[in-house]
């Protein structure tokens, strides 16, 4: 581990980008990352072997009288003999494919895929030289992320790698208050290292707080991650906003940063000011902003309510409901990533799939509103708000059709009527005509108005607004209007 920290170190000397504030505040998203809008997160590991509660089933097993704890007595017996790491050899993924995987995120319309490359239990999803708890020495014996990444790539698909590994520091730690598989001594190198007390979910001064052992572990992974695989975009789970992480975090954004000079650019996103704002790009998890932002950000969400990973019960959204979060979403500067749950034996289930190949229908039509589309000088109107925040998106919003949301692209502008069921006219009322001594959003000239994907039947222009009158559309999925300009 010496001799990469010195790597480490020695790249971010010779760098453009130093482990300061200060020089990070150099960096400026690539422009390749301004035009992607829609991708895919994929959640799949060893806790897809138990497929019970969440992705969180490492840790919440080990929790006496949680919903795991009895379901894991009951179906696999004391943890003192069954414990989480012996679910890793029933980890085979025998019918993992990985081109087909990326077939159907090329189908879905996606162009960026980030798979979880280690989660908060400490399961590498690669072939990594630093721990033999890895999927390319155990479990499915192959470099998931690899196979993955040369897939993508060769579709054209941007390739990306999530670390949750920070977290690790805690998620067993409550198997060491009951006789389990977790026991004194561990050590560097032991899957369930280190194993320590859980802190308060958003305390920034913890105790007892990550130790410069395991926090050079931690750096040397992720670095591990960037060196092996060129991920064009990392993204970080919460925790590493901890005061004893930051020195650390300092550090790889540097080394990355300087890596991925090499191959384009690269995008951290990141939770909870875990960075210094305009040193990397924000991320809401399953939640969104309120209005539109001037810098680049992204939501994550996932096509379930209630689990990241495949869970025999999750409870999934409808395509409709994910589609019109991203409109609103791609309106407002913003970008989604989409997680799926794969099974443990490598097949993604119909329920994800379906809702993929239903969004990757209603892209191939709308797309050029979607990809590509910046900023008109509003982002929607209409009289359903967006709560802005985390964790605010598993109802469906009851969207009307006077619900719009616009974006730009080449020349045109396009209001996106978020439902028109049941409807087959329209009002956009932020353009309707005014004279010069009022202060209109848009005092142009409309040359025409279509709609992608059906017919037009007339359009006119008032001081109410632009109406249009469609011949076919009767749609609750968003109706998406182009208005050419002159």
């Amino acid at each position: 581990m010496k001799a990469y920290l010195d790597k480490i170190d020695e790249t971010i000397r010779n760098g453009k980008y130093k482990d300061n504030w200060e020089s990070l505040q150099q960096y400026r998203p690539p422009e390749w990352y301004e035009k992607i809008k829609f991708g895919i997160f994929i959640h799949w590991g060893v806790y897809s072997v138990p497929a019970f509660g969440s992705e969180w089933y490492s840790r919440n097993m080990y929790i006496q009288g949680s919903p795991e704890y009895e379901h894991h007595l009951k179906t696999y017996g004391p943890h003192k003999d069954f414990g989480y790491k012996d679910f890793i050899p029933m980890f085979r993924a025998e019918k993992f494919d990985p081109a087909r995987w990326a077939e159907l995120f090329v189908r879905a319309g996606a162009q960026y895929v980030v798979p979880v490359a280690e989660h908060h239990d400490g399961f590498q999803m690669y072939d990594s030289e630093l721990s033999d708890w890895c999927a390319g020495k155990m479990g499915p014996k192959r470099d998931v992320l690899g196979e993955l990444t040369e897939e993508f790539q060769k579709r054209g698909l941007v390739n990306g790698a999530s670390s949750h590994r920070v977290e690790h520091w805690f998620f067993m730690g409550h198997g060491k208050e009951f006789d389990s598989d977790i026991k004194e001594p561990l050590k560097r190198g032991d899957f369930y290292w280190p194993s320590m007390p859980e802190p308060g979910h958003h305390d920034l001064f913890s105790q007892p707080e990550p130790t410069e052992e395991y926090l050079c572990d931690w750096l040397c992974r992720c670095c591990e991650i960037v060196d092996k695989y060129r991920p064009r975009i990392v993204y970080f789970d919460w925790w590493i906003q901890h005061s004893a992480v930051k020195p650390y975090l300092k550090k790889f954004a540097a080394y990355y940063y300087n890596r991925a000079e090499e191959w384009g650019g690269g995008v951290i996103n990141y939770k909870h000011d875990a960075f210094e704002f305009g040193t990397a790009v924000v991320d809401i998890e399953r939640g969104q902003f309120a209005e539109a932002k001037p810098y680049l950000w992204q939501t994550d969400t996932a096509v379930a309510t209630n689990s990241w990973c495949y869970t025999e019960r999750n409870w999934y959204k409808s395509a409709t409901q994910i589609i019109r979060d991203l409109v609103d979403i791609v309106s407002k500067n913003g970008r989604l990533l989409l997680n799926i749950g794969p099974r443990a034996d490598g097949t993604i289930p119909d329920e994800d799939k379906n809702i993929l190949l239903e969004i990757g229908d209603w892209l191939r039509v709308n797309g050029e509103a979607i990809y590509g589309a910046k900023l008109w000088r509003k982002s929607g109107e209409g009289p359903t708000q967006v709560t802005e925040g985390q964790f605010a998106d598993s109802e469906a919003k009851p969207y009307t059709c006077e619900d719009i949301r616009f974006t730009v692209n080449g020349g045109c502008i396009y209001a996106i009527c978020m439902n028109m069921q049941g409807r087959n006219s329209v009002c956009v009322r932020s353009l309707a005509e005014a004279d010069a001594s009022c202060k209109p959003n848009f005092h142009g000239i409309i040359k025409n108005v279509s709609v992608l994907g059906a017919e037009v039947q007339k359009w006119s222009r008032d001081g109410e607004g632009l109406k249009i009158t469609t011949a076919t559309v009767d749609n609750d999925k968003p109706v998406v209007f182009k208005i050419e300009v002159d």
